[in-house]
Order: structure tokens, then sequence, then C-alpha cells
């Protein structure tokens, strides 16, 4: 809910939209968004797939019941692109669906078993950006930008975006020009649609970024062991094997877009982003440019890692039992371990298909 007249006015409504089954940096950026929600610094309205990929649905409904009020049930907030592949698919991070509990039943589980059990993701972010106060909201892409293309093709959606997004920060490219980019390869239209047409200014996060600012593989071993079972820490482990630090562009772009006045991070000059033929991205200075990238100032690199731990290990806000009879073990753990106050944890929100 946003505030009424009168009332103030809440943290800034975050839409996700990223390659949750192939991206360990956007996992993590799912656990982070939880962090800045208990502290009431962000909240969580909406997260897209990025691809038609049913299993990477299946992985964020699991990552994401994990965090909510609910055993599994994240799917109200989970948007897919339409067609595509079906439930055969195999992201990078399918495997982790297959981990069994010490009884041999499944270590997670989703209520999303096709396509229609969630909302198309273009449909849902817009939907979902509505439903914040005007300038309220920011979208972060890390991944194929098919789903955001769409969003700018809904009727209305221009005017929408001006009134509602304070900001589109972008995790994909290298900056300011480098290799092709297997997320704007997948759909090189999409990313030349979202880059040229978009009625906002845009800030990117390029690999380079992600490179310089990697999510430390020890606080994996060290920071999650409040609780027995936890799916980033499963999830981190099923990418690569440990131990490894993570490239984490995604990471920063969240950052930025709950903090861009903090000093975290130097931005460029204005320009203007192209996509070429092979998926790279190439930056041309231009005073009236609606582009900046963000770079890397290294003196703030141990003040924003230390960030990125303390988010992405947070415990899932402190919940109270009652409502309809449902639970959720991890927030009982956070509960039981810390008794600290907390803000508002993801928040979960439906949009039918159209």
């Amino acid at each position: 809910m946003q505030a009424g007249r009168g009332t103030a006015k809440p943290a800034i409504g975050i839409a996700l939209e990223g390659d949750i089954g192939n991206r360990i940096d956007v996992v993590l950026a799912v656990a982070m968004l939880n962090g800045f929600s208990t502290k009431s610094e962000a909240r969580s309205i909406a997260l897209g797939i990025a691809s038609s990929s049913v299993k990477s649905a299946q992985l964020a409904d699991a990552i994401v019941g994990f965090y909510s009020a609910r055993p599994v049930g994240g799917s109200a907030m989970i948007g897919m692109l339409e067609g595509g592949r079906s439930t055969a698919d195999a992201p990078a991070l399918a495997p982790m669906l297959s981990k069994k509990a010490a009884d041999g039943t499944p270590q997670y589980t989703s209520e999303i078993l096709r396509s229609l059990d969630t909302a198309d993701d273009g449909i849902l972010i817009r939907n979902m950006i509505l439903a914040q106060n005007d300038e309220n909201a920011a979208i972060v892409l890390a991944g194929p930008a098919t789903g955001l293309a769409r969003l700018m093709s809904l009727y209305g959606s221009r005017p929408q975006i001006v009134t509602k997004v304070k900001r589109l920060v972008v995790a994909v490219g290298t900056f300011p020009t480098g290799s092709p980019d297997r997320d704007i390869t997948t759909d090189v239209a999409a990313a030349r649609k979202v880059f040229a047409e978009w009625p906002t200014a845009i800030v990117a996060v390029g690999s380079e970024v992600g490179a310089a600012l990697p999510y430390p593989g020890s606080s994996i071993e060290h920071d999650f062991d409040w609780s027995p079972v936890h799916p980033i820490v499963d999830a981190y482990g099923v990418f690569k094997p440990m131990p490894y630090d993570a490239p984490a562009a995604a990471l920063a772009a969240v950052l930025y877009a709950v903090h861009p006045d903090e000093s975290y991070f130097t931005l460029s000059e204005p320009g203007t982003i192209s996509v070429l033929d092979d998926g790279r991205t190439q930056f041309a200075p231009a005073a009236s440019g609606k582009h900046r990238y963000l770079i890397v100032d290294p003196a703030q690199k141990d003040r924003i890692i230390k960030v990125y731990t303390d988010m992405v290990s947070a415990r899932p806000a402190p919940r109270g039992r009652g409502r309809g009879g449902d639970e959720n073990p991890a927030a009982d753990v956070a509960d039981r371990l810390d008794r600290q106050d907390a803000g508002t944890a993801v928040h979960a929100a439906g949009s039918e298909r159209a």
C-alpha cells in the first residue's frame, strides 16, 4: 500500500527484472532487497524473470517464499515472459530445485507449475508501479530487456513511467565499451528499444563494476549460520564450486536504485548508450544525453562490500502468527535469534495475465 493524503511517503518501491535462473547476482539482489526491506529503506514490489523459464520462476518463488510470511506463495509478485520455453527448460540454477531435505522430501517447493501460474512480467511491473506514489518507484534490469520493452509497448505506459518511476538502473553491458553481453544478445532489439525510447534517465551498471565489487564467498560460508537451510547459500553453491567471489553488478544496481545520493559511486558525464549488432554496448558523451554509467570509487569499496554482506545475509523481518495458519520457518528463526525491530519485508503483489 502507498501513502494516502496527509501521510508520509513510504520507502521507494523496487521492481527487479532479472535473469534469476542464470545470474547468481540476481539471486543475491533478491536477498539484498529483503535486507533493505527489514530496515524500511526500500520495498520489493515486483520480480520479473526476464525469460520464459518456468524453472526460473519456481526458483524465484522458493526464494521469495523463504523471505515472505508464507512457506510458499511468492508467485503473486512474480512475472514471466509469455511464450518461449516450457517446464523442460534448464537454467543454470535449476539443480537447486532438486535438493532434498533430511526426510527425502523436496527442500524447496513452489506453487508455480506452468507459465499461467505467473503474471506477464511487463503487465505486472506496469500494474505495480501504478500503485506507487508519484516518483516513488525504481526499476532495476539485470537480464534481457524483453519484459521492459513489453512494458513500454503497453497502452499509456509512457506517461505512467514518467509519473511513477524515479529511475531505471540497468545492470547489463560494459562501459564505456566492452565485450558482447549475453543478456543483450538474447534480445538485441529489446535492448535497443529500451536504451533508445525509455522516457526517463537511465543509469547503467557495467560488468566492470560487478567485477570490481564482487560478493565475497566468505560471507556465504559464515554469515548465514542463523538458518540451517538457506536458498541463497544453496544457489551460490550450485552456481559454481565454492569458494569463489561472485561479480555482482545487480547488487550495485540495487544499491544505487535505493541510495543514489549516498556517494557510493561516481557517475559518468551524460551521454547516449547504443547497442551494437553483436551485443556490445557503446557510450558516446553528449551534454543532452539521458544516459550515465556508474564508476567505481576505490575508496568506497570496503563500505560497499559491507552493505552487500549486511543486506544479503539479513534475516527475514520477524512476522506474527495467526494469518490463516501461515508461518515462515525462516522468519521464526530470525525472531528467536534476534528480536530486533524490523520494517516491512518483501511485499507480494499479483496481476492477471492479459
